[in-house]
């Protein structure tokens, strides 16, 4: 991931290419309002939300594409099948234009991330 050396998530969206800023700041919207009880931190260079002490959601402006990184294994095997169409890394569904993030995809994921009560399996 590219990182930034922004202090804060603000600073962070504030330097991010005009093309991906109003994505990036709905991605940062949905995680505000899906995530109840994570703390929004900067780790690593990039946005992620943290509960218990552990990062289980980041996301990130790349060069070539937006990436949403799910660090709750359980939560990704759950999904399988609605993440097979995606172009994915290790962790995290890759958009490769901000046009074709999949919000109703993140919601749910949020939502499905909040939800879970395990410790993070990644």
């Amino acid at each position: 991931m590219v990182q930034s050396p922004a202090p804060h998530v603000g600073a962070y969206l504030a330097e991010v290419p005009d093309d991906r800023k109003v994505v990036l700041a709905r991605l940062r919207e949905l995680c505000r309002a899906e995530l109840d009880g994570f703390m929004e931190v900067m780790a690593y260079g990039v946005p992620a939300y943290q509960r218990d002490g552990g990062a289980e959601i980041a996301f990130a402006g790349q060069k070539q594409y937006i990436s949403f990184c799910l660090l709750r294994g359980d939560v990704r095997d759950a999904f399988a099948e609605r993440l097979a169409g995606q172009d994915m890394g290790k962790s995290c569904p890759r958009f490769r234009k901000a046009s074709s993030v999949d919000l109703g995809l993140v919601r749910d994921l949020l939502r499905a991330t909040a939800a879970a009560s395990s410790p993070v399996a990644q």
